[in-house]
């Protein structure tokens, strides 16, 4: 959907700022998302009205000096209880609560295996050396971690329990989910487990939007 289309209807919960790369295409986005998805250009970010929407999707191939610029926006947009993904690697901190992204030391591709921490609705059903691995090969997934905020939930980790994946409802009064790898909701193909996570990201995003918005409304 393009931004004009949502001014004329109901706004769709996701947008995806468009980097240029694949994972943020209207194309990409929509295999999981289908319609409740706006893809807008980066650059619009300075004046689009961005409230309607739950949830802000950025990969890493963004321009983080553009969003270093606007990351009080960013900031008011979380503090109106919504919801933020990130999936990429951190070089200016421009995400709030969030460190700089860390690359592993590698000795072997064993340093790339990656390990689920306890049960969560996003990884539920994915097998651990389906994240590993693609096609024999290990560190697609995730080469380095970002540093966590206190009370932050890690959802998977690297061998010496570097966090790859976490969530953070404390740096805001809404939701970031921050990813050390490529776009998460890009994950939909079929041949392996991986492909359980993006329509149950999106599934996650729903319940924990409707959760802020209940809790919100009893303050």
């Amino acid at each position: 959907m393009t931004a004009e289309a949502s001014l004329a209807g109901k706004a769709p919960r996701f947008v995806v700022l468009d980097s240029g790369c694949y994972f943020s295409s209207r194309e990409s986005c929509e295999k999981v998302l289908g319609d409740d998805v706006l893809v807008l250009d980066t650059y619009r970010l300075t004046n689009y009205d961005l409230n309607p929407h739950a949830c802000l999707v950025i990969d890493g191939f963004v321009d983080q000096q553009f969003l270093y610029e606007k990351r009080e926006r960013i900031q008011q947009f979380l503090d109106r209880g919504k919801m933020l993904i990130f999936s990429g690697n951190l070089f200016l901190p421009w995400l709030p609560g969030a460190s700089l992204f860390v690359p592993k030391p590698i000795h072997s591709h064993l340093d790339y295996v990656v390990s689920i921490q306890g049960s969560h609705p996003i990884f539920a059903g994915v097998d651990a050396n389906d994240l590993t691995y693609n096609k024999g090969v290990s560190g697609f997934f995730a080469r380095g971690h970002h540093p966590v905020p206190s009370r932050a939930e890690v959802l998977l980790t690297l061998p010496n329990g570097e966090p790859i994946t976490y969530i953070d409802r404390h740096s805001t009064r809404g939701t970031l989910l921050v990813h050390s790898g490529n776009n998460l909701l890009g994950y939909n193909d079929p041949s392996n487990t991986t492909g359980l996570i993006g329509k149950q990201l999106k599934a996650w995003v729903e319940e924990e939007y409707r959760l802020i918005q209940a809790r919100r409304e009893t303050q």
